[in-house]
């Protein structure tokens, strides 16, 4: 992988001396004689066990350390915007957009590198420009197979509003996740709709706190079916399956807001003290090594970057038939709002 990794940054290096015109000014890594070296700070909403990953390989290729500070979605997002131009942070890595959205739209990230740009498609990346897409998740209808069959199922997300599935469906509102989902909601279907939904779903679902927790519920039988992100089932499959053996995935589909692919971002702080290590790193983590590293690991998120498959047992990306949604404008201060009035936090 070491290997791997130092022809890739030679490789960005090569991409943004060619797409500047052979200029020394773009802070690409290598480009320039500017070599990533010293040490930054990474505030990570990503799964720590994958983000720990793409932290060790950089170092091993180039000797930065990298600091990870974990934490959520919404916990660093608003950290950093607190912490403004103050903050330690260098990169911000996330699970899902709006905590991306809530820190550009407070005006703090760096413009991301023309080479780390070109290798992420204009789909997985904000129309801001400002942060770039690094997975993505789909959002699935886990189902109990005994409880109900695949004919009785909702043929829409918005479906659940409807008093036909009173008490039979679950999700964690508390979360990032759900709240990203419902951010594509409101961008699809406008506040009107999405707010009477919301308050729909008060009366219809039972709420659990976290995904996995839904989905060991649908497994039991506590409930027939729950509203998560695909992962957690191909990651239980992958393991003893236990939690998820009397489960299926039903996906929406059709640009329905329950076929959402919600895009996981990283940024490099307008801040950051070591700005040539922080787009190096965030090079690294769209260059070929890093999404092969979701392609081959056990997170089971989708590559975004690099032309890289997903890991085979996932439908793929193309087949999702996903909304188009700008990411840059999945807001969360909206949703969280709406989801408050309806009593749902």
């Amino acid at each position: 992988m070491q290997q791997k990794l130092l022809i890739a940054l030679a490789g960005l290096a090569a991409t943004a001396v060619a797409l500047t015109g052979c200029s020394s000014t773009t802070p690409a890594p290598n480009a320039g004689g500017s070599t990533p070296s010293g040490a930054i700070t990474v505030y990570n909403a990503q799964h720590e066990a994958l983000t720990q990953v793409w932290a060790d390989e950089f170092t091993a290729a180039t000797g930065v350390t990298v600091t990870l500070r974990n934490g959520s979605d919404s916990e660093l997002g608003n950290q950093i915007a607190q912490e403004g131009q103050a903050s330690p942070a260098d990169v911000f890595l996330t699970e899902n957009s709006p905590a991306m959205s809530l820190v550009d739209n407070a005006g703090l990230f760096a413009d991301v590198d023309a080479a780390t740009i070109a290798q992420v498609p204009a789909e997985y990346r904000p129309s801001s420009g400002k942060w770039v897409g690094i997975a993505a998740r789909s959002t699935v209808l886990v189902y109990n197979r005994s409880m109900i069959q695949p004919a009785d199922l909702p043929k829409s997300l918005m479906d659940l509003a409807d008093p036909a599935f009173k008490g039979k469906w679950a999700a964690s509102p508390s979360g990032a996740d759900f709240q990203a989902i419902v951010s594509a909601m409101l961008q699809l279907k406008g506040a009107d709709a999405t707010e009477a939904w919301l308050v729909a779903m008060k009366s219809n679902f039972t709420a659990y706190q976290g995904n996995s927790t839904v989905m060991k519920a649908v497994n039991a039988g506590e409930i027939p079916m729950g509203v998560i992100y695909h992962y957690y089932w191909f990651g239980d499959q992958n393991g003893t399956g236990e939690n998820s053996k009397n489960t299926a995935l039903n996906y929406f589909k059709n640009a329905d807001p329950g076929a959402f692919v919600s895009i996981s971002g990283g940024g490099v702080l307008a801040s950051s003290k070591n700005a040539t290590a922080a787009q190096a790193f965030l090079a690294f983590v769209t260059s070929k090594a890093g999404q092969e590293v979701l392609a081959t690991g056990t997170s089971f998120e989708y590559p975004v970057a690099s032309d890289v498959a997903a890991n085979p047992k996932l439908t793929p990306l193309t087949e999702l038939d996903a909304p188009t949604l700008d990411a840059a404008k999945l807001n969360s201060t909206t949703v969280t709002d709406l989801m408050t009035k309806a009593g749902l936090i």
